[in-house]
């Protein structure tokens, strides 16, 4: 069986999903083919099967007679549905989602979407989210929807023993936009490098070809005015493959990934780091509570108070006990509620519901 999973850009959240689905439903005989719009930068880490990027009709049209697809999964663009009817598949169409901004745009965007769904689709498929799960409840869908948890495939991406530096790493993903909340990032890491240990080094992780010029001169400006230039590394378009030794590493520096995001919609980065021994300090960005539990899986601060981030951030480093339980439990809690066996299971369940 071959399923084609659709979505705009070989980047982010949902490119790394794809590829952990991809190795869990390939155990299950179902071979994932996966279409993507576009690209903005040469790497497009390798998903184990078939991966196309093109927006162009004719060309779709051609993927979709030699696949044979079973069904489509298309997360996020829901203008998909319409488009693939309109160039002859006769298939199950699944849109899925996977964060789609603030509430309100959330609200917004599911609004416009479910009239789609209902014309030329067969349902709705959603991680966890509390906030998308609240507001499909809050409408009345004439189509079944789907909620189960991402998968996450720890026998690919776990921690890697590497050489311990000399500095404690704390570190920060994402792309340079306002929903992923960079500025707190940096005053959290001022802060702690002006009033607790000079010695702490910053590393921030980020895709360069998605941010607009106006964000990043902000972001330049503001390294400057905090003189963080000898402090703060960027890391940019780093291979996937390559993060679980980054990950390790700041783990075993005593730091941690903090995650300063305004709303996520699942958070693939904490999921990783969890899988490589490193603990996450996180704002409550809604999607993350299927994965942090607060002193117990990792921390939470709440959004916009710095004072508070280091304040946690601080017994993070300095509770050994507390530091060692979070990264014990956070292990066992990937293990056990992002299985890749489990998530097969539903999703076969999925597609083979009526």
């Amino acid at each position: 069986m071959n399923i084609l999973f659709v979505y705009f850009i070989p980047s982010g959240g949902v490119e790394t999903l794809n590829r952990h689905r991809s190795a869990a439903l390939k155990k299950k005989n179902i071979h994932c083919h996966f279409l993507y719009y576009s690209k903005q930068r040469e790497l497009v880490n390798n998903h184990d099967g078939p991966t196309f990027i093109t927006n162009n009709d004719n060309e779709i049209k051609i993927i979709l007679k030699e696949g044979n697809y079973s069904a489509i999964i298309i997360t996020s663009d829901y203008s998909g549905l319409p488009r693939f009817r309109k160039l002859g598949y006769k298939g199950k169409i699944i849109l899925e989602i996977q964060g789609l901004g603030s509430q309100t745009i959330a609200r917004s965007e599911l609004k416009k979407a479910i009239p789609l769904v209902t014309a030329f689709g067969d349902g709705i498929l959603s991680s966890k989210t509390p906030h998308i799960m609240q507001i499909l409840d809050d409408f009345s869908l004439p189509f079944p929807k789907f909620i189960f948890n991402n998968c996450f495939d720890m026998s690919k991406f776990s921690y890697k023993l590497t050489q311990r530096r000399n500095h404690l790493i704390l570190a920060w993903i994402g792309r340079i936009e306002d929903n992923k909340n960079w500025r707190e990032f940096l005053d959290i890491g001022y802060n702690l490098i002006n009033g607790y240990n000079s010695n702490i080094k910053l590393y921030m992780f980020e895709d360069n070809s998605l941010s607009n010029p106006i964000e990043r001169q902000r972001f330049q400006q503001l390294i400057k005015r905090l003189n963080l230039e000898k402090s703060l590394s960027i890391y940019s378009n780093i291979p996937n493959d390559k993060m679980a030794e980054y990950y390790s590493i700041i783990g075993d520096s005593g730091g941690f990934l903090c995650s300063t995001s305004k709303v996520e919609g699942f958070g693939y980065a904490i999921v990783e780091a969890m899988s490589c021994r490193c603990p996450v300090l996180s704002t409550d960005s809604d999607g993350v509570k299927n994965s942090i539990i607060h002193n117990q899986t990792g921390k939470y601060y709440s959004l916009g108070n710095t004072m508070e981030a280091v304040k946690e951030a601080k017994e993070l480093i300095e509770n050994v006990q507390l530091r060692e339980h979070i990264i014990s439990a956070a292990l066992n809690h990937v293990k056990v509620h992002f299985s890749p066996d489990k998530y097969s299971q539903q999703f076969i369940k999925m597609l083979e519901s009526e």
